[in-house]
């Protein structure tokens, strides 16, 4: 059974965030820490920081979550991430993914 994930993408502490919804979340995450598409949103304002992420079993309840975050104020979402995540920390940071590796390969 796959599992979907719906994240949060920021460029600092209460800085620019994005909202999305993938079934592989490394992979995203690579995707925006690589700016594999520099003219999006993500890659534009750099951010490259996974601050908070939620998993779920179905895609139908992870994309109405995502929907439904993106209509809350911007106080919402960041009390959210700060409840699991007070200091913006990189969650992705131990993921043993070799960006700069791959990075210099391109």
């Amino acid at each position: 059974m796959n599992c979907w994930y719906v994240y949060i993408m920021a460029n600092k502490p209460n800085g620019v965030i994005y909202i999305g919804v993938t079934d592989n979340i490394e992979e995203r995450i690579k995707e925006h820490k690589l700016k594999i598409r520099p003219n999006a949103f993500t890659a534009r304002y750099n951010c490259n920081n996974l601050v908070y992420f939620e998993e779920f079993d179905n895609v139908d309840e992870a994309i109405l979550r995502e929907k439904r975050f993106k209509k809350w104020k911007r106080e919402w979402k960041v009390r959210c991430i700060e409840e699991m995540n007070p200091s913006w920390m990189d969650l992705s940071m131990n993921w043993n993914l070799d960006y700069k590796r791959i990075r210099n390969e391109r």
